[in-house]
């Protein structure tokens, strides 16, 4: 019986100030997997690896990135490209912050920066009309913590595409692209040591903003519906029947 991997489409890496202490983004997505993770197999495509063909993967989750969508750098655009071609055979796929911003952005949607600016820390995500019959979605309470860090955002929504969770900053919290395809901007993945690692980094910067980093820092917690919701996307992948068997 062949044997299908779930990718972890790797599409950056944290500042050493970041990785040194709390490791890279796979370590971060395996423990956040948890029990499936010898499933994954990581692709770093901002490192040039290749992404094999969708149809020989059981899905894929796309991770958050240092870089920016709008940059059109090369291995983004050529992972947006394989985006589109997984969706066409309608494969699970799971975007994170900027895999969220590259689904939306391979499929017509438009991403910028935030016109109001960064959105850090642990916030409040409430859900919207409709994501009670979104079936990754359903079990969700109607308001939830989760860990965000971004500065651009899905400014317009792909045709067809839906909102299934806003944040008072971010209108495009939860995105359901189709049959298996969803994405975040919020972190699944981060822990409370990561969300306060990344608000501490960035406290000159919020500083300068207008923000307090020790009130952002007293509101971090844990935030396990967003945990749950990728676990839960996971399971499904996995059950997911690849069109071919692959080579």
């Amino acid at each position: 019986m062949a044997s299908y991997p779930l990718l972890l489409i790797q599409v950056g890496t944290p500042p050493d100030a970041i990785r040194n202490p709390l490791g890279d983004l796979p370590l971060w997505f395996q423990r956040a997997v948890g029990p499936d993770t010898e499933t994954l197999a990581v692709i770093r495509v901002f490192e040039g690896e290749s992404l094999p063909a969708p149809d020989s993967v059981k899905g894929a989750i796309i991770t958050g990135s240092w870089d920016m969508v709008t940059d059109r750098l090369p291995w983004s655009e050529a992972t947006a490209e394989w985006i589109r071609q997984a969706m066409a055979i309608d494969l699970p796929l799971f975007g994170v912050c900027y895999g969220h911003q590259l689904i939306a952005h391979a499929l017509g949607g438009e991403v910028d920066y935030h016109p109001e600016g960064r959105e850090i820390g642990t916030q409040a995500v409430r859900l919207l009309p409709g994501a009670e019959q979104d079936p990754l979605v359903s079990t969700m309470p109607a308001q939830f913590p989760a860990h965000l860090t971004h500065m651009q955002t899905v400014i317009r929504l792909p045709e067809g595409a839906q909102a299934l969770a806003a944040s008072s900053h971010d209108p495009h919290q939860i995105v359901r692209y189709g049959r298996n395809a969803i994405s975040t901007q919020f972190h699944p993945e981060f822990t409370p040591e990561i969300s306060a690692a990344i608000i501490r980094m960035r406290a000159d910067v919020l500083r300068a903003e207008g923000r307090d980093p020790d009130d952002l820092l007293a509101g971090v917690e844990h935030a396990g519906e967003p945990l749950a919701l990728l676990r839960r996307f996971v399971a499904h992948a996995l059950n997911h029947q690849p069109t071919t068997e692959p080579a």
